[in-house]
């Protein structure tokens, strides 16, 4: 199990060149994926973009490619010195040998100074940031890996807390029919119907139609099923984030269903703690791949 929240960092070099790529990883529901390249590499975005989505199931991905050349950038400005003299030996030849010739001068002077872009080809580039892109990958893999585990834990035992609360409903349901059956009993002989039969057909159907009503067998099946499920997926390696999410959704209507036909206040009330831990269980599943 893997969390979507990571950071990763990876640097590669190539010549004077070092590429370094940073990764920042948060919650998304779906895949969503940034990536902020230098213009000069503009074009290695859609392969970038690729292995990045190969790399994630789900999540917003940041990535952050940037370029060094030893601190000096990636221009230079260049000199035409051979030029320059000739721009300076013409200005004597038509004015006089005596003349000074300033610096700024040769500012204005076509072709005298240029800014030269020493920015390498982005092929040139391709396998570096490929390189320093797997570092990053695999930084980001393994803090995800860490967040997962704490993740795990935390649902784990969560998941026994439901668990636990389950049982004490299947428990307490074996009693329910019987608890109404003693109610409704007390309830007749109260209104001064004591001496009714108890076989009487019409308390016979009234018991079963509750019975009926009340059977919560199948919710109880279903469940366990789901909580299985649950702790088969804490041990996948594979992306488990939008199946546990999914989970998480049964579990609730299950529950609700149960809440809605036992009609016993012990039995709701179990029903509500489970349902507590199961939002816990919702938000933190958010997080995972």
């Amino acid at each position: 199990m893997r969390s979507m929240t990571g950071f990763g960092r990876g640097d590669a070099t190539s010549g004077n060149w070092t590429v370094t790529v940073e990764l920042s990883g948060v919650n998304r529901k779906q895949v969503d994926i940034s990536v902020n390249l230098p213009n000069r590499l503009s074009e290695l975005e859609p392969e970038t973009r690729k292995l990045l989505g190969a790399a994630i199931s789900r999540g917003r991905i940041n990535a952050r490619i940037l370029l060094d050349h030893g601190g000096i950038g990636d221009t230079r400005l260049e000199v035409d010195e051979a030029l320059a003299a000739e721009y300076v030996a013409a200005a004597k030849k038509l004015l006089s040998e005596e003349v000074e010739i300033c610096p700024a001068d040769l500012y204005r002077a076509p072709g005298v100074f240029k800014i030269e872009d020493i920015t390498p080809e982005p092929e040139e580039l391709r396998d570096p940031l490929h390189e320093a892109l797997a570092g990053a990958l695999d930084e980001l893999s393994t803090m995800q890996e860490k967040e997962g585990a704490n993740l795990r834990e935390d649902l784990e035992a969560r998941i026994d807390t439901i668990e636990s609360e389950i049982d004490g409903v299947r428990d307490h349901s074996r009693t329910v029919v019987e608890n109404y059956r003693a109610n409704l009993f007390k309830r007749l002989s109260e209104s001064g119907l004591e001496n009714l039969d108890l076989d009487d057909e019409r308390v016979l159907r009234e018991i079963g139609i509750f019975a009926e009503r009340s059977d919560i067998s199948e919710e109880l099946t279903r469940i366990d099923s789901h909580l299985g499920q649950f702790r088969n997926y804490f041990a996948s390696d594979e992306p488990v984030g939008r199946p546990l999410d999914f989970l998480c959704q049964e579990l609730n209507r299950e529950f609700n269903t149960i809440g809605s036909k036992a009609n016993d206040a012990g039995i709701a009330q179990r029903i509500v703690n489970a349902k507590t831990e199961l939002e816990k269980i919702r938000e933190q599943v958010q997080n995972v791949q």
